[in-house]
């Protein structure tokens, strides 16, 4: 069997990639940063999935997990309970470790490294424009733009620039997706649904103004797996969206529209762009929205449709997917 080693199998994608890997016969490990996670992960995932122990934030682990690996797909992100004091308590992380994964797969004999990468690496910092962002443009970290994006930005072009006068011989290619949805796998989700679990809980008292796109985790999963076989994917970027953005008012009607009365406390009015930028000033969860307040960020899938086939679902049937899985967690 084929081996594979995707980092942060724990995680949202991680896990929906886990899970795409078995459905197509492969041999799958997965890293950890506490061994802890591994009875969920069994119990999530499947017995079969091999569990180790590996930190972005240290070398030990790294070797292990990359033994007798074919491919590597560095899902694995740092992530923070609370905004950063320092930019750095982000971005070095996400460099270093995405440096650490590489480094151990290119001495290993690693065929090929898929890396989830994110539309924060591409679409941020830029002045509005009327056409769709594409994989041939880059995030301006100059523009202030926030840590995830930044961390993003510089652990991508960290990992190209390792390809091309370290890593000899060992092919990258990554995915870029935009704000990802889909069915929960448990508790533990995505950030990008936290927007959707506050219309629904009513905790959300207005919606925003800014429009982006979306995709669901398993078409997201579904392309990380041609990324990594499809000889055209070599040394190329795919961003994974459904479809053009959608407005935060879109989202709401599609909800309103699907579930009906169980989404009766989806809110109805936008809020005022200038309380919005307001808020954005002095509330830390909002400050990371600031750039794209007003702002359309559209982006287009039309590279890994062509060169790799890739075919993602309609939007609409992931929001009510999504919508459906989150009513079901326990309360």
């Amino acid at each position: 069997m084929t081996n594979v080693l995707v980092t942060g199998g724990s995680g949202y994608i991680g896990g929906w990639c886990v899970l795409a890997l078995r459905d197509a016969g492969y041999a799958v490990r997965t890293t950890v940063r506490d061994l802890a996670r591994e009875p969920r992960i069994h119990a999530t995932l499947g017995a079969d999935v091999q569990v180790v122990r590996a930190d972005l934030h240290s070398d030990e682990g790294w070797p292990e997990a990359v033994a007798g690996c074919d491919f590597v797909l560095h899902v694995a992100s740092p992530t923070l309970t609370q905004v950063p004091r320092d930019d750095d308590e982000m971005v070095r992380p996400a460099v270093d470790g995405t440096l650490r994964v590489l480094r151990a797969s290119h001495e290993a004999g690693v065929r090929r490294v898929v890396l989830t990468s994110a539309i924060g690496a591409i679409a941020y910092g830029h002045p509005p424009r009327d056409t769709p962002f594409t994989e041939q443009d880059w995030t301006n970290i100059g523009a202030g733009v926030a840590p995830y994006q930044k961390s993003k930005t510089l652990a991508e072009r960290a990992a190209w620039d390792f390809v091309a006068t370290e890593g000899h011989g060992l092919e990258l290619a990554t995915v870029n997706p935009t704000a990802v949805l889909g069915p929960v796998l448990g508790p533990g989700y995505s950030p990008s649904l936290n927007s959707i679990a506050a219309m629904l809980d009513g905790s959300a008292p207005a919606l925003l103004k800014f429009a982006t796109g979306y995709v669901d985790v398993r078409d997201v999963a579904g392309l990380h797996l041609l990324a990594m076989t499809a000889p055209a994917a070599a040394g190329e970027r795919f961003i994974a969206t459904a479809g053009h953005s959608l407005w935060q008012r879109d989202i709401a009607a599609i909800l309103r529209a699907r579930l009906g009365d169980r989404a009766a406390k989806v809110p109805t009015r936008e809020m005022p762009l200038a309380v919005a930028r307001g808020l954005a000033k002095v509330n830390p969860q909002m400050r990371a929205l600031r750039l794209i307040l007003g702002r359309n960020l559209d982006a287009t899938s039309a590279k890994a449709e062509r060169l790799l086939g890739w075919k993602p679902r309609p939007i609409e049937e992931t929001i009510a997917e999504t919508a459906e899985s989150l009513l079901t967690l326990p309360k």
